[in-house]
């Protein structure tokens, strides 16, 4: 018997036995590679398995988390945004020179930022959908234009030594057991559990899922297709500008070449974390998992002391194709 709704609540039970629904099943083998990982390298290494570790890989993937906040919502409606990255760097460049040069007042310049990144986001979700040309194209013409306008601020790096910045990257929250998370993590939670809200009890959200199940059929039932479509966009680009924010607090600079490759590592955090490229299915509970066992990968490398950083790419292309497999698994059995 099938039961539930969707493509998420779609499951065959058989008597007598427990049936867990086909949509959680990613996040599910997502939360359990991260503990496997997490004991493994417990197992190995002499100081791994503890709690700061784990909040270490929240404190130095605070940024890469709220971008693939962004992400998830672009994904669920079946498109891509490649200008993350760029939007990130470009957020960095905006910040740092603002508050060298001319000496603006950092809340000026952390709405500044921000509306930039929601306005940049607004711009390619509108040109999706009126113009018809694909995600693709156009957010890959909005990496090169947010990259390009780094180099036009300059091609340096450029210090932050502003009070405000300062102490936000320099602000520690104690938690039992001696151990201690940054403020950009409590921002980057915040985020979170406004996404999720989001998608989950309002009427946005519920469109976002429709859409990604058949933007055809969402437009027979009288949804705001285009309303919806382009608010992901923006709602991406404010997260990308967000998460530029947070990553000027952590390297306390401004480059050009800052985050280049992030919008790769969002996306395979996003599809590590059980969201399907094609849409309509997903939780951000499965991206901020995905996030964590992207940074649980690069710390065991840490540990491990001899092999290249060139190995976490190896090890997340390696995930990307399991998952990619499992969702086309899944996809096979609804059919």
């Amino acid at each position: 018997m099938t039961t539930g709704n969707g493509r998420n609540a779609a499951v065959l039970r058989r008597p007598g036995r427990f049936a867990v629904p086909s949509g959680y099943i990613p996040v599910l083998v997502t939360a359990c590679l991260f503990a496997a990982m997490f004991a493994a390298g417990g197992v190995r290494y002499e100081g791994f398995a503890t709690g700061q570790i784990i909040l270490n890989v929240f404190i130095d993937n605070a940024f890469l988390l709220v971008v693939a906040v962004g992400m998830t919502f672009v994904i669920l409606t079946g498109g891509i945004d490649l200008s993350v990255g760029a939007v990130v760097a470009l957020s960095t460049m905006v910040s740092a020179s603002l508050l060298s040069g001319p000496g603006w007042p950092a809340p000026a310049v952390i709405v500044l930022v921000l509306a930039i990144g929601a306005t940049l986001g607004l711009g390619m979700g509108a040109i999706i959908h009126y113009f018809e040309v694909q995600p693709f194209i156009v957010t890959l013409a909005g990496m090169f234009l947010a990259r390009g306008l780094c180099y036009t601020i300059g091609t340096d790096s450029i210090p932050i030594t502003d009070p405000t910045f300062t102490a936000i990257a320099q602000a520690r929250i104690d938690l039992p057991g001696g151990t201690w998370i940054s403020l950009s993590v409590v921002i980057a939670l915040v985020v979170v559990l406004a996404a999720a809200y989001t998608l989950h009890y309002t009427r946005l959200g519920r469109g976002v899922y429709a859409v990604g199940g058949g933007e055809q059929s969402a437009l027979l039932m009288g949804l705001p297709v285009a309303k919806i479509k382009i608010s992901v966009y923006a709602i991406s680009g404010l997260c990308s500008a967000l998460g530029g924010l947070l990553l000027s607090f952590y390297m306390l600079s401004g480059y050009g070449l800052h985050a280049v490759g992030m919008e790769l590592d969002a996306i395979a955090a996003v599809v590590i974390g059980g969201t399907l490229l094609t849409g309509g299915s997903g939780y951000l509970l499965g991206t901020v998992l995905g996030v964590l066992v992207l940074g649980l990968i690069q710390t065991i490398i840490s540990f491990e002391g001899t092999l290249s950083s060139w190995w976490t790419k190896i090890f997340i292309g390696l995930l990307l194709f399991a998952f990619i497999l499992l969702q086309r698994l899944i996809a096979g059995r609804k059919k």
